[in-house]
């Protein structure tokens, strides 16, 4: 049986044309990007490649791109980075509730380290309202994160009004971009980002390779110490191999733009159609219209989404109830409970994904198999046997 993978917002698979870029700095090309000597000004070549490809793709200037081990490093880095860089001006920091736990557990470990922090309410899709953000600046405000869209539920804030009003209020304004780079239009001027994040396992390149937008001029205090390499911001030796790999993904993806979101969208309005059709007590999370091209989150009333992706899987459908950050905790997601739906329906909720290699026959199977789970699951479910309609 051929596996249909339907969770393309927790990883993707390496693009072969990837696989080619990266091959030479793992064998011919693996001098130290440090080293002076040819081995290494090769290797060093890569990374400013890959730098300039970055920059170009989201509106920087490459020495503005600072490389990273992960998208979550990148949020680390801008969260403590600045908090840190910052402490004289205040010590206040807001956020939204359904941010990436790489975010919110940076915000709260600084919570504890004396730093006040604002975790903002969103409405029943998701989304931020930028007046709560304005309400919510102090004069000890240094810094403003809210995510580009979800990824969980693909709701697209509105960064570029959030991030004015970070801008007339003299806080730096950051957005982890992670899940929207190659899917959606990512600009930092038209965002009026000052720090933003992304990763490179998202739109088919490695795991293990991130970055983080630094606008020129920004105060911010380095997370890792050491050697002087990403201009003493982010020591130890750069991961050339990965970031030749991010920067080959990058330039695909632009490559792209023009044609594979629409694909993506026409695919996911089918698979949300069918859904529907074919499911009772369903709810569609996220925004309707504002949302990730690749993205259909849903909540099933009277069934636990780990148990839905178990029997997905049974039948070679891959799929995730959310983040797959925390796959393994047993609580409901903090993402749709900040949305308002109850414990029970939260529990009930399982995100399907796409990507490059999704066909609509893909759709289709999930299509077909996805009603026969839930109601085989609903058949032995005690919530519908006592009526709990929560």
């Amino acid at each position: 049986m051929n596996t249909v993978y339907m969770d393309y917002a927790a990883t993707s698979p390496l693009h072969p044309d990837v696989l080619e870029a990266m091959k030479p700095y793992m064998y011919e090309n693996f001098g130290n990007p440090s080293s002076i000597h040819d081995d290494g000004q090769r290797a060093k070549t890569a990374l400013e490649e890959s730098r300039q490809a970055i920059a170009g793709f989201i509106g920087a200037d490459p020495e503005e791109i600072v490389f990273t081990g992960s998208g979550t490093e990148a949020d680390n880095m801008a969260i403590k980075g600045i908090a840190w860089a910052n402490r004289s001006r205040g010590n206040h920091i807001i956020t939204s509730s359904i941010e990436h736990h790489a975010v919110e557990e940076s915000v709260r470990f600084l919570a504890g380290q004396g730093f006040e922090a604002t975790f903002l309410p969103v409405d029943e899709h998701g989304l931020v309202d930028p007046d709560e953000v304005k309400k919510a600046v102090t004069s000890k405000t240094t810094l403003i994160s809210v995510m580009h869209a979800n990824n969980e539920v693909g709701t697209v804030q509105p960064v570029a009004e959030i991030g004015k009003i970070a801008r007339e209020a003299g806080v730096y304004f950051h957005t982890d971009a992670v899940q929207t780079l190659g899917q959606i239009e990512v600009n930092v001027n038209s965002m009026n980002a000052d720090l933003l994040s992304v990763s490179a396992h998202k739109l088919y390149g490695p795991k293990g390779v991130g970055a983080l937008y630094i606008r020129k001029g920004t105060r911010i205090t380095p997370l890792v110490h050491g050697g002087g390499q990403e201009r003493g911001l982010r020591a130890g030796t750069e991961n050339t191999a990965g970031i030749a790999g991010f920067g080959a993904a990058v330039l695909r993806a632009e490559k792209e733009m023009d044609r594979e979101p629409a694909r993506l969208r026409s695919l996911r309005d089918r698979l949300i159609r069918g859904v529907r059709e074919n499911i009772d007590d369903v709810k569609l999370n996220g925004h309707p219209v504002l949302r990730l091209p690749n993205n259909a989150n849903f909540s099933f009333r009277y069934v636990e989404g780990e148990s839905i992706v178990l029997n997905l899987n049974f039948d070679g459908i891959s799929a995730s109830t959310g983040s797959a950050c925390t796959s393994s905790s047993l609580k409901p997601s903090h993402v749709l409970l900040a949305m308002g739906l109850s414990s029970e329906l939260a529990h009930g909720s399982l995100r399907l994904s796409i990507g490059k290699w999704t066909t609509a026959g893909d759709i289709d199977r999930v299509i077909d198999a996805l009603p026969k789970v839930i109601s085989k699951l609903r058949a032995m479910s005690p919530l519908v046997k006592t009526g709990n309609r929560s």
